[in-house]
């Protein structure tokens, strides 16, 4: 069973399968064409420069996990997105006795650009909502990950939805680079 910060009274289940139908991202007041999805993907902060590999796009962060997860949450609840849940696996751990590198993952999301992107394709529920990824990699230092949309749109052979795809993509880096910096 996952700890959980948030509030509500749905069982684990419920909010697992209020989680399968939900997405992220809150309409970006940045129109972004086709064509720069990618560039969006790959917004550098000043000082880090993210890495994309696997279909994860992965920021550095100069904070703690616990700090950057706070940063990533505020980020998430000001642009008017529904926080379902963080986990601390590392927490998680800890109740069993074994040790893991301070690790959160923070669940979010957005019906009004999911939803079309489940239309699209609808395996991209899978995928949905949207997650941030905090860890304390082996160098002790705080990464940030999360799914690249172009890496879903391949996976799940979406077609029709780069608007959306565009949006998911502004969000995702805007949200990671804001609380990274």
């Amino acid at each position: 069973m996952c700890l959980l910060k948030g509030k509500g009274k749905m069982n684990y289940l419920g909010k697992f399968c209020l989680l399968s139908t939900l997405i992220v991202c809150n309409a970006c007041s940045q129109q972004i064409t086709v064509s720069d999805v990618a560039k969006a993907t790959a917004v550098k902060a000043d000082n880090q420069a993210d890495s994309v590999q696997n279909g994860l796009i992965t920021v550095a962060s100069p904070y703690s996990v616990a700090e950057t997860g706070d940063r990533l949450e505020q980020m998430i609840q000001d642009k008017g997105l529904t926080l379902f849940a963080r986990i601390d696996h590392s927490a998680n751990a800890a109740t069993v006795e074994l040790e893991l590198n301070p690790t959160q993952l923070i669940i979010f999301g957005n019906p009004k650009v999911g939803t079309p992107l489940m239309n699209c394709s609808a395996t991209t529920a899978i995928d949905l909502p949207q997650k941030f990824l905090v860890v304390q990699d082996e160098n002790q230092e705080t990464q940030v990950s999360y799914n690249s949309p172009e890496y879903l749109q391949q996976r799940h052979n979406i077609a029709g939805c780069d608007q959306f795809l565009a949006k998911v993509s502004g969000a995702l880096s805007g949200i990671a680079e804001a609380a990274t910096k």
